[in-house]
């Protein structure tokens, strides 16, 4: 389909509504570099409109079958590429098997970005404090990118490269689906956030934490934690991580964790929040989720 140009208050000059994944790459392919995929176009849109990007073309994939579905694939829980934000927050399969992405997507901006945005166009935009791509990157989520030379998946904490920048060329590549294990027996999740009073920007904190306790639920077996933005991609503090997995679960060990953390986090200074008090705060949002997701494991652990 071709429009009218800028000066008439188009924004590109071709659009075009592919049936299959098939077809998008073709298109992607055909325009060599001058068309971008819309989703949600939350972002796409606004960067179109103030010519901060410019296209020729626009690929919208709303009409491809199955992108617009959470469902169980080979043991994975899978994102499609149309699922928005409000859809994730209100799924109940993801309530029940991964609630720490549940809640990141019902924190994301207003109603109407929520109802619009898409989770895996928050992968590809790369912000280092995405609510949603925190939350994937705590469950060990990929996403399945895939052009004209070939697809691959890559974990999505290896799609940043710094804010805004991903390895993804969206102008080229085309993601499908985010996808991550589901949770086994003894796993909790929770996603926790700090921002200013009634603001709909990104958070002046967000962490999400997944946890796999032991068969004897004494122990943390296996503990990810991801904190935003606290460095230019999304921050695991490994070493927080490390003194968890195999210690037993008393509140002084989650004390201890969120303290560790806090330690190896470096936020700046920014006009959401001074550096020390983003650091103070790391520990808390990472105790108070620690303690949120062994809650979810059991009851019992609601008076540690």
């Amino acid at each position: 389909m071709e429009g009218y140009d800028r000066k008439k208050g188009m924004i590109c000059r071709h659009y075009f509504q592919p049936k299959t994944i098939e077809e998008v790459i073709a298109t992607l392919v055909q325009f060599e570099g001058k068309a971008r995929i819309l989703a949600g176009g939350t972002d796409l849109m606004i960067d179109l409109k103030t010519e901060k990007k410019k296209v020729s073309g626009l690929v919208d994939i709303s009409r491809i079958d199955g992108l617009d579905q959470i469902a169980i694939e080979a043991g994975n829980l899978r994102i499609g590429a149309m699922v928005t934000h409000a859809q994730a927050s209100r799924s109940e399969l993801l309530q029940k098997e991964a609630p720490v992405l549940s809640e990141a997507c019902s924190t994301v901006g207003s109603p109407q970005i929520r109802n619009m945005g898409t989770v895996v166009g928050n992968i590809v935009n790369a912000m280092p404090a995405a609510d949603g791509a925190t939350a994937l990157i705590a469950l060990g989520a990929r996403v399945r990118i895939m052009g004209s030379g070939g697809d691959r998946l890559v974990p999505v904490e290896g799609v940043y490269q710094g804010p805004g920048r991903s390895v993804i060329d969206s102008t080229r590549e085309f993601v499908p689906y985010a996808e991550f294990p589901i949770p086994g027996p003894r796993s909790g999740s929770s996603f926790q956030r700090l921002a200013r009073r009634k603001a709909l920007s990104l958070p002046v904190l967000n962490a999400a934490v997944s946890i796999r306790l032991d068969a004897g639920l004494k122990l943390f077996e296996a503990v990810r934690m991801v904190i935003g933005p606290v460095a230019p991609i999304p921050f695991r503090p490994e070493r927080a991580e490390a003194l968890l997995e195999g210690s037993l679960i008393t509140e002084e060990v989650i004390q201890e964790a969120g303290e560790m953390a806090s330690e190896e986090s470096s936020p700046r200074t920014s006009l959401r929040g001074g550096k020390e008090y983003r650091k103070d705060m790391v520990k808390v949002l990472v105790a108070r989720g620690l303690r949120q997701a062994v809650v979810r494991v059991h009851p019992k652990f609601s008076t540690t």
